[in-house]
């Protein structure tokens, strides 16, 4: 344990960097202090970057004042604005903090004043000490399964400063466990699914290129997919590449058809085609095209013989043999409320065209949601071009510019989570016990009940304990009432981050993290072109106290004398260093130009170039050109139609081939309480809840709350006026929006987009109102089967008023003034 001189020096940080702190504390070598060609702070320009993608921050007296994109970005996101206000807005977290219930009565105290904003500032002595306390008590009276650390959210790009990853690695350098998560929140469905049908992940790998897609598909659809909008941000730093891909399919003039009861970005764009279905019924609108695709022999028989395996066991269920329902035009169109003709026409289309059928992931994100992708991997079968130029599907042309051709590089690691299984932090089984990711609530209000997930049986842990870090559950989860009255459970809830969300607001103890830009890192820019790598330089010196979570992280595992073991001796770049040099070490093998770490760092970047080959990827080719040499990683190596592996598992909710079954509710069900379906899209201004409390915010709202896009005859039969205040509501609960009147929105469907930070009236009372207009207040939050137990995020109706009297005003956006 470091003595009290040293805690001490810990403390007064206050506005020193990590080289500062550290050169204190002695840990670490005289490296720590090299900066690299710029000191931090310094006067002038330095590029770094975001989720957004790479820019130049523009320092003057130690501030930080000015954004310029880099030059090498085709599209600069409109949100980097947002970027610089993050670091002083009014929800920056400047200090420790504790709850005043927990702080004065001990943990669990009050749990209904989580979210009051009534917080006392501490040292971050007295912060690390209760963090370290309550970690001690809760693995000696609970064990390893009274801690849930399977902390998820979008944090920041970086190879070392991977926040999640650093809270595992925190765990395992003390040698205790933890519950984990698996899984996500984007993609819960379709990961589990499509490992099942295609034998990989699918949805975070390389799509055929833009390049090709341009030159040799003929028909272009997007399904639930508006790659104009979610292209704008990367996991790691965005390239934007996919915006040149798209670009040059609108100067094509190719045909584009949208299929989303939204009129998107993406369709206004590219002056497509748009046809809206009922929300939640794709599923039964694919089995009409394939209906219709089978009776009048349009399909490739020969494709479904030699590729995939089962065609015969669904082919009953589409005709209508066993249940006595052909799947029928218009037996889909009475479900999903497109024309029979309309349906008949995709599939003569389809078929006539070399096709890309290009989805999103909002389509999985419903009850039910496995049996979209798996219905769209069987339509692109009967098609029967998968694999070849511009034809077959595509699930990730919307996500970090998917399709964007990717270079010769290496790959670029980083810090590991110092478990002996390794991989990315949200596939990990690291941990004591696991949980399907979006279940929490669930954990924490059922603990001991058996869950199914992917054929297991497992049991939910009694925890005891929440350590989140770099992301916001009380925006991205669903049924928020649900998961406040859960949240209530627990005796302590730690949040690590650098703004005030509604989530640190509910926290017992806060933690203030620096942003990005205060803090040296490195990242590949573009997820999957990986045309460069990027020197993330710090930009200023972090700001009041906040702290790089690697730091916070040493001062814990100091606390158990296991500083070093989770350090291992090696300083900030230390580590930027040892990533670089594994990559180096590559190219050379590979005869890959790279220059040593201290050319890149002074440069800033690396380039990589893109060969022929990478120009004219096609995904699935190898398979389609052999599939005995090149096999799928399913059980018979093809594409699985019918699974006999589901099969086995005998779930009610998911069955072994591509199946409509009603969700829990829907626009037009059978058994719907509400007349709207309210549509929970990502937003244009941020990411997710990123950026929300900027002053990005001032471009999308209304009446200062979130957007809710209504079609004029909802309007109208309902008395709203464009600009009016609206109550949003359903049986789960009531949020306040602001109402924009568009022919964008299919009638019967309302949107308000994810992301949006919770602010109830009364943060104590069940169901109270949320005045900014948290969507996922009105979401449902069961899973979306046994099978995958993703979340359900875009399964909600409701209904919609003008909202009567003076709306509360929104305070979410203000930090909580804490008393000292």
């Amino acid at each position: 344990m470091l003595n009290d001189t040293i805690h001490a020096l810990l403390s007064r940080r206050q506005l020193l960097g990590t080289s500062a702190t550290a050169a204190a504390l002695g840990l670490f070598g005289p490296s720590l202090l090299v900066r690299g060609a710029r000191a931090a702070g310094a006067d002038g320009e330095v590029l770094t970057g975001s989720h957004w993608g790479a820019f130049y921050g523009r320092v003057e007296g130690g501030r930080f004042t000015a954004i310029r994109p880099w030059e090498k970005d085709p599209r600069p996101s409109p949100n980097l604005p947002g970027i610089l206000d993050s670091v002083y807005s009014p929800t920056r977290i400047k200090y420790p903090m504790v709850r005043r219930a927990f702080l004065e009565k001990g943990p669990g105290a009050m749990p209904e004043t989580r979210g009051d904003g009534d917080f006392v500032r501490v040292s971050w002595d007295q912060a690390l000490d209760l963090v370290a306390k309550e970690l001690k008590r809760v693995d000696a009276a609970h064990g390893p399964s009274g801690t849930f650390a399977g902390s998820y959210g979008w944090k920041s790009p970086g190879k070392l400063n991977n926040c999640r990853t650093l809270l595992y690695r925190m765990f395992n350098a003390r040698g205790t466990s933890f519950v984990n998560a698996t899984g996500d929140y984007s993609t819960g469905a379709s990961q589990v699914i499509m490992p099942h049908v295609v034998g990989s992940l699918e949805v975070y790998e390389q799509q055929t290129v833009w390049p090709v897609v341009v030159r040799d598909s003929q028909l272009v659809v997007f399904w639930g997919a508006d790659p104009y909008t979610t292209n704008d941000i990367s996991w790691g730093v965005a390239d934007h590449g996919a915006y040149e891909g798209l670009k040059a399919l609108k100067d094509s003039g190719k045909k584009v058809i949208c299929i989303d009861p939204v009129r998107t970005e993406t369709c206004r764009t590219l002056n497509a085609e748009w046809i809206a279905p009922r929300p939640q019924t794709d599923v039964a609108l694919m089995l009409g095209i394939a209906h219709t695709l089978y009776t009048e022999k349009l399909h490739d028989e020969k494709f479904l013989a030699d590729y995939t395996t089962g065609f015969e066991k669904f082919l009953p269920y589409l005709l209508g043999t066993d249940d006595k329902t052909p799947k029928t035009a218009e037996w889909a169109a009475a479900i999903c409320d497109v024309p029979a003709d309309t349906i008949r026409d995709l599939a003569h289309r389809f078929a006539a065209n070399r096709t890309m059928l290009a989805s999103g992931w909002s389509v999985q994100r419903q009850h039910h949601g496995e049996q979209v992708h798996w219905m769209l991997v069987t339509l692109a079968c009967m098609l029967g071009q998968i694999g070849s130029p511009g034809g077959g599907f595509g699930l990730s042309y919307h996500y970090a510019s998917g399709g964007a051709p990717s270079a010769t590089a290496p790959v670029l690691t980083g810090i590991s989570d110092g478990s002996k299984t390794g991989g990315a932090a949200w596939m990990s089984s690291a941990g004591a016990a696991s949980i399907p990711l979006s279940r929490v609530s669930e954990m924490l209000l059922h603990p001991g009940e058996t869950f199914d997930f992917n054929g297991k049986k497992a049991q939910y842990p009694d925890v005891k304990l929440v350590y989140w870090v770099g992301g916001n559950p009380f925006a991205h989860h669903q049924d928020r009432n649900h998961m406040v009255e859960a949240w209530r459970k627990l005796e302590t809830f730690i949040v690590q981050d650098f703004q005030w969300t509604a989530t640190a607001r509910h926290a017992d103890i806060v933690l203030p993290a620096t942003s990005a830009y205060e803090r040296n890192d490195i990242e590949v820019v573009g997820d999957y072109s990986s045309s460069h790598i990027l020197a993330m330089k710090q930009v200023i010196d972090p700001v009041f106290e906040a702290r790089s979570d690697y730091d916070i992280f040493t001062a814990i595992c100091d606390r158990f004398g296991k500083a070093r073991e989770f350090t291992e001796g090696r300083s900030e770049m230390d580590w930027l260093r040892s990533f670089y040099e594994a990559a180096l070490l590559q190219a050379k093998a590979k005869k890959i130009g790279m220059p040593d770490f201290d050319t890149f760092w002074k440069a800033g970047v690396v380039a990589f170039p893109i060969d022929v080959a990478a120009m004219n990827f096609v995904r699935h080719a190898k398979f389609r050109e052999d599939p005995l040499l090149e096999p799928l990683g399913t059980p018979s190596g093809k594409i699985e139609i019918y699974s006999r592996n589901i099969e086995k598992m005998a779930y009610d909710d998911c069955p072994p081939h591509p199946t409509w079954m009603e969700p829990a509710e829907r626009l037009g069900g059978p058994d719907a309480k509400f007349p709207l379906h309210i549509a929970t899209s990502h937003p244009h201004g941020r990411l997710h809840s990123q950026l929300a409390g900027t002053v990005l915010r001032k471009g999308y709202t209304v009446a200062d709350r979130e957007p809710c896009l209504i079609n004029p005859k909802d309007a109208a039969s309902r008395g709203i006026a464009d600009g009016d205040v609206v109550r949003v509501f359903n049986d789960r609960g009531q949020i306040l929006a602001g109402a924009r009147i568009t022919e964008d929105m299919r009638p019967g469907v309302i949107r308000v987009n994810e992301g949006g930070w919770y602010d109830p009236v009364d943060p104590a009372t069940p169901g109270s109102l949320c005045k900014y207009g948290d969507v996922n207040v009105l979401t449902i939050g069961i899973g979306t089967s046994k099978l995958a137990q993703g979340n359900c995020g875009h399964t909600a109706i409701g209904d919609i008023e003008k909202y009567k009297g003076v709306a509360p005003p929104v305070t979410v956006f203000t930090a909580p003034t804490a008393s000292a």
